[in-house]
């Protein structure tokens, strides 16, 4: 009796996984209209977005964004990213920098839309705490410049708990709380769930579309397939532990759906 209970639980689990997948795929979950906080007149659609990705180093975008992006871009969202640092922990910035635009193509972010900061206060350091006001600045500018109405970046926790990805969430909190973006700006934070969420891959998805989330992006075989290709890219950070990332983490695994929060909704 046991054993047949494990075997209809087991099937009623790949059911529902099955639904919520194909319920998913057809948008991202909730209307852009209800993201984007638009007028009820006025409809939205992917086109009238231009979203930023503003991450801390080369690897973060596939790391921890590759599903939205990439959800984004088929859903024709004109997406940029914005990189603070080159990644030169370990004196390969060079290096890292390729590895990035190779890493965003194959994600679909074309070279044109990439801009890369290399500022000597804002170091790759795990245990850096960047200057909030300086990272805000940079960020400031490049919004004003590009006139983006979508950003996306960490929670507080930052994702890995690293400093540098923490710093950029207090940067943007920062912009928010001092007026210092575009009214009709949408703030996103990508959030950070426990160890055994995180490392469930897909067997975690009906958890995340019961839970609250501002923007679910579910991805099939074939986009785990471009996250992985892309993560691939960053060949100078491909040690084992990374490997086990890129096969068990619900950030980049086949269905997952990396939640996200709103900053703010100006």
């Amino acid at each position: 009796m046991d054993e047949w209970l494990i075997v209809v639980a087991t099937v009623a689990y790949v059911v529902c996984l099955k639904c919520i997948y194909y319920r998913y795929r057809r948008s991202l979950g909730k209307p852009f209209d209800y993201v984007m906080n638009v007028l009820p007149s006025r409809e939205t659609n992917g086109s009238d977005i231009k979203a930023l990705f503003v991450t801390a180093h080369p690897d973060d975008e596939c790391m921890f964004f590759g599903p939205t992006i990439i959800r984004l871009v088929e859903f024709k969202v004109s997406v940029h990213l914005m990189c603070l640092s080159e990644g030169d922990y370990y004196n390969q910035g060079a290096q890292r920098k390729q590895e990035l635009f190779d890493s965003c193509a194959k994600l679909g972010i074309p070279s044109s839309r990439i801009t890369i900061i290399n500022h000597k206060e804002l170091p790759d350091d795990p245990k850096a705490e960047w200057s909030v006001s300086l990272a805000a600045s940079i960020i400031a500018k490049h919004l004003e410049a590009h006139s983006f109405n979508m950003v996306l970046t960490f929670d507080g926790r930052g994702v890995s708990g690293h400093a540098n990805h923490r710093s950029i969430y207090k940067a943007v909190r920062h912009l928010v709380s001092t007026d210092q973006v575009p009214n009709d700006c949408c703030f996103l934070s990508l959030v950070t769930v426990g160890l055994l969420r995180k490392y469930v891959f897909f067997l975690e998805l009906p958890l995340s579309w019961l839970l609250p989330s501002s923007l679910c992006c579910i991805i099939g075989s074939e986009g785990y397939r471009q996250c992985k290709a892309a993560m691939l890219c960053h060949r100078t950070q491909l040690v084992w532990f990374r490997y086990l990332y890129v096969t068990f983490s619900r950030y980049i695994q086949c269905g997952a759906i990396p939640g996200n929060e709103i900053i703010a909704n100006k």
